[in-house]
C-alpha cells in the first residue's frame, strides 16, 4: 500500500521533463514525491500533521482550463530593502512574486543602503528578509571599486555571484568598475570558482552619445545606443578569455550584441545571457513622448531589434528571461513632467512577467513549455538550484496553477509591488495565476480551485511569509572546467 502524503495536486496538464501530462502530484515534507495517473487514489494525512495549515484541501483537483507548472525562478530583482523602503521592499515585492508564480527571487546588491557588498551588509538584508518573505530568497554580491579583494568572504558567506557595473548605476554608494577594475574583479572571482554578473554598457558611448533630456523617448533612445552594449560585452569577453571567469549578461537589450556572444560561446568562453520581459513585449515605436514608466537601461529599442531578441532565444544564445523588477517611488518615477532625463529607470513588473512573456510567445506560436524553460528551469540551473524549476520525484514542491488562455487587463493599482507605476499598466496580457505553493503549502491563491476549504483562508488578503533564505549550493561552476587565462589580469 502506497504511504500517505502531505497533499496531492490533480491537473489535466502537468509540465514535467516530459512535457505534459495528466496526472497526480504528490508531496510530502515539502517535495515533490511521485507523478501518478490523474485519478489514482491517494490517501493523504490530516493537514494538522502535514505542517501545511494553509486552510486548503489536502486533494485539490485543478479546473479546466488551468495547468500545474513549476514555480518561476527569478534571478535579476531589485528589492531595495533595507535603505529604500518606500521604493519597494521584501514583503511587498515576495508577495508580487507570488502572485506572479514566482517561488524564488534573488536580489539584486542595489539599490538597498547598505548595499550588499559587504558580509555585514549581506546580514542586514537577511535579517529584513527573513521574517517577511512569501516566497524564497537568495542574495547576489556586488563588485565595486572599494570591495575588491574581499569578494572571496561575501562568496563564503552564501552569495550566488557579483553583480558588476561599467558605466554609472545611478546610486552613488554603488560605483562601476574601471577596465582596469574590471579585469581585478574578474581574477579574483575566477579563483574562488565564483560567477561575475555584469551590467554591460560602455561609459565612454554613452558620453559621446546626445544627453537625455526632455520628453522624447527618441532622444532618449539615442542617449543609450545599442554599440554602448555591444562595446561592454566585448569588455566583458576580453576579461573572460583573459582570466577564465564565468561571466552573465544582465539585461541584454541590443540584438546588435548578438552576434558577438554567439562567436563567444562557440569559442567555448563561459557567458550566459538574459533578457527581460519588458524588452521581449514592447518595442520604441509604440512608446508616446513622456511615458517614462517605459524607461529603463538598457532602454526597450525598436521592433526590429525585438524580433532578433527572441531569436537569440529561440537558437539559444540567450539563456534565461529574468524581470530585472527595479521599482521606485510613483514621484521618482513620473514626477518630473515626462522627463526622461531625469526619471529613473526601471521597469515594475514582477507579478507580470510570465503573462507578459506568454503573450508575446504564444502569439508568435511558441509553447508554454519553452517559457517555461526560459524563467524557471533555465534560471534554477543557472542559479545552481537542482530542485527547483522542474516538477520530477525529489524536486522542491514549488507549483504554480497557470489559466494559459485567460485574458486580463492590468490595474496597477491591483498589484502587489509597493509603488502604484508599471509600463505594462492598461495591457491585455494573456494568461493568469491562480495559485502558488511554496514546498507544497499555497501562498498565493485568487480564491477559486486551490482547495480551499477554510472561509478564513480565503477571506485572507495574503497568506502568512513562508519563504526561505538561501545560500549559493556549493560547488559551483568548478575551475578545471574553464579555459585557461591567456594572460594574468592587471593588479591594481
Amino acid at each position: 500500500m502506497r504511504e500517505r502524503v502531505d497533499r496531492v495536486i490533480r491537473a489535466d496538464a502537468v509540465l514535467t521533463p516530459a512535457g505534459f501530462v495528466r496526472g497526480a502530484v504528490t508531496i510530502t515534507g515539502g517535495i515533490v514525491t511521485a507523478i501518478l495517473p490523474i485519478d489514482e487514489p491517494v490517501e493523504t494525512r490530516p493537514i494538522a500533521d502535514s505542517g501545511l495549515s494553509d486552510g486548503a484541501a489536502t486533494d485539490i483537483r485543478l479546473p479546466s482550463g488551468r495547468v500545474l507548472l513549476p514555480g518561476l525562478v527569478d534571478t535579476h530583482v531589485h528589492v531595495n530593502e533595507p535603505g529604500r523602503t518606500d521604493w519597494e521592499g521584501f514583503a511587498s515585492a515576495t508577495r508580487a512574486a507570488a502572485a506572479g508564480g514566482v517561488t524564488t527571487v534573488i536580489d539584486m546588491p542595489l539599490n538597498s543602503i547598505p548595499p550588499t557588498t559587504t558580509v555585514s551588509g549581506l546580514d542586514l538584508k537577511r535579517a529584513a528578509a527573513g521574517p517577511q518573505a512569501s516566497v524564497n530568497v537568495g542574495f547576489w554580491g556586488g563588485a565595486v571599486p572599494g570591495n575588491l579583494g574581499t569578494l572571496r568572504e561575501l562568496h563564503s558567506a552564501g552569495v550566488f555571484g557579483f553583480k558588476a557595473f561599467l558605466s554609472p548605476s545611478g546610486v552613488e554608494e554603488f560605483p562601476a568598475l574601471s577596465s582596469a577594475e574590471l579585469l581585478a574583479a574578474a581574477a579574483e572571482i575566477s579563483a574562488f570558482g565564483g560567477l561575475l554578473l555584469v551590467h554591460a554598457e560602455d561609459p565612454a558611448e554613452l558620453d559621446a552619445a546626445p544627453p537625455a533630456t526632455g520628453r522624447s523617448y527618441a532622444g532618449f533612445l539615442a542617449s543609450r545606443p545599442p554599440q554602448a552594449e555591444a562595446s561592454a560585452i566585448d569588455r566583458v569577453i576580453d576579461a573572460v578569455r583573459r582570466t577564465g571567469v564565468s561571466a552573465h549578461i544582465l539585461h541584454l537589450s541590443a540584438g546588435a550584441a548578438l552576434p558577438r556572444l554567439r562567436a563567444a560561446r562557440a569559442e567555448g568562453l563561459p557567458i550566459t545571457v538574459e533578457t527581460c520581459p519588458h524588452y521581449l513585449s514592447f518595442a520604441a515605436e509604440q512608446i508616446p513622448d513622456g511615458a517614462t514608466a517605459f524607461k529603463c537601461c538598457p532602454p526597450i529599442r525598436d521592433a526590429a531589434n525585438r524580433e532578433l531578441l527572441w531569436a537569440g532565444l529561440l537558437d539559444g544564445t540567450i539563456d534565461l528571461v529574468a524581470s530585472d523588477h527595479s521599482p521606485a517611488t510613483r514621484e521618482l518615477k513620473l514626477g518630473h513632467g515626462g522627463d526622461f532625463g531625469l526619471a529613473w529607470g526601471g521597469i515594475s513588473g514582477l507579478e507580470l512577467s510570465l503573462p507578459a512573456v506568454w503573450t508575446a510567445a504564444g502569439a508568435a506560436g511558441i509553447g508554454l513549455d519553452r517559457v517555461i524553460g526560459w524563467m524557471s528551469t533555465a534560471t534554477a540551473r543557472f542559479a545552481g538550484l537542482t530542485g527547483k524549476g522542474i516538477i520530477r520525484p525529489g524536486a522542491d514542491a514549488d507549483l504554480v496553477s497557470f489559466a494559459p488562455e485567460e485574458s486580463f487587463t492590468v490595474d496597477v493599482g491591483a498589484l502587489q509591488h509597493k509603488n502604484p507605476v508599471s509600463a505594462f499598466d492598461g495591457a491585455t496580457l494573456r494568461g493568469r495565476v491562480h495559485g502558488t505553493w511554496l514546498a507544497g503549502a499555497l501562498v498565493h491563491d485568487t480564491g477559486a480551485g486551490n482547495g480551499i476549504t477554510s472561509p478564513a483562508a480565503s477571506a485572507r488578503p495574503e497568506h502568512p511569509p513562508r519563504g526561505a533564505l538561501l545560500r549559493r549550493p556549493a560547488p559551483t561552476r568548478p575551475a578545471p572546467t574553464r579555459p585557461a587565462p591567456t594572460r594574468p589580469a592587471p593588479t591594481l
